[in-house]
């Protein structure tokens, strides 16, 4: 028969619920001695759904999101779940529920009926802590477009702005925004989770005196992607974004054969590129054809259609 020590040497048995059926049986036997084992499993589980929840909720790598790193990913996180509950106090969700249940940390002063039927409690009790996780991770992005229409709606004014003062089209700037964001679903995220909302990927250099995050990023060496960690400029709102990226634009001469292009968006954005603002060597290209895509197509038609729709109440 398999026992508390035997059971804490299986895997399975921290990291998945159906390892409770051995637990099960070992508690009918010793319930003292079983209770800081599931307990610890416990810890264990609700450590790795945790960091599943906020993996879920971080913005993911890009380029390199696949479904083998997928996998590789989950195994660390189940490694590490197992590491952090079983040394020392763990979390103290061990010690925590063992208590909660009436016993000592050696497991006296518990029954076996109690110990039995933890498990089904418990399960419901992880679940709802996940999906809270989830939803927390989810609202602490704060802004966060829709799809190509809510993008291209709430950034618009704020892309008239800097287009008027490069001498560009808003399709131009709002294609650069998407491009980077990949339509404001990627931005550089702060350590909170909070987005920087960073919508240009505006580096932190010496000369920024603002807040900025640190996130991994791609960038191209003689035309292969490197995978790097760098500082990004974070700001309070999207407007701040438009505001920095435009003056930047503008006022650096190395962009100088960027401004002044009107509709010519490859013109714009070989510019950018040829001032080094991008070392992916097909990024003029992308830009050109997100802004010349159905989709941007469609955001602008409809922006424009609301924007001629007679207001009733006037």
């Amino acid at each position: 028969m398999a026992m508390p020590g035997d059971a804490m040497k299986s895997v399975s048995t921290w990291t998945d619920l159906s390892g409770f059926a051995a637990l099960r049986q070992s508690a009918q036997s010793d319930a003292k001695s079983a209770l800081p084992v599931v307990a610890k499993q416990f810890e264990s589980i609700f450590t790795q759904m945790m960091l599943k929840s906020m993996r879920d909720a971080s913005e993911g790598d890009g380029l390199f999101d696949s479904q083998g790193g997928d996998a590789w990913r989950d195994m660390f996180d189940q490694q590490l779940s197992i590491e952090l509950s079983q040394h020392g106090n763990g979390l103290g969700i061990a010690q925590m529920l063992t208590r909660q249940l009436g016993g000592s940390a050696d497991g006296n002063g518990v029954d076996k009926g109690t110990l039995a039927s933890v498990d089904d409690d418990w399960r419901q009790r992880l679940r709802s802590v996940a999906g809270a996780a989830r939803a927390v991770g989810s609202e602490a992005m704060k802004w966060l477009p829709q799809d190509a229409q809510d993008f291209v709606r709430q950034l618009a004014p704020h892309a008239q702005k800097a287009a008027e003062k490069l001498g560009v089209s808003v399709r131009a700037v709002l294609a650069q925004a998407a491009l980077e964001t990949q339509w404001g679903q990627h931005m550089p995220a702060r350590a909170n989770g909070n987005s920087s909302n960073n919508l240009f990927g505006m580096k932190a250099g010496s000369s920024w005196g603002g807040e900025s995050v640190s996130v991994p990023t791609v960038e191209f060496e003689d035309g292969v992607a490197v995978r790097k960690r760098a500082q990004f400029r974070a700001y309070s709102n999207p407007a701040e974004s438009f505001a920095d990226y435009a003056q930047l634009i503008a006022e650096n001469p190395r962009y100088a054969g960027a401004l002044n292009h009107g509709e010519d968006v490859l013109g714009f954005a070989r510019g950018l590129v040829n001032g080094g603002y991008a070392t992916d060597p097909a990024y003029a290209q992308k830009l050109a054809a997100i802004a010349n895509s159905p989709a941007m197509r469609d955001a602008l038609a409809a922006l424009k259609k609301v924007a001629n729709t007679p207001n009733p109440s006037e």
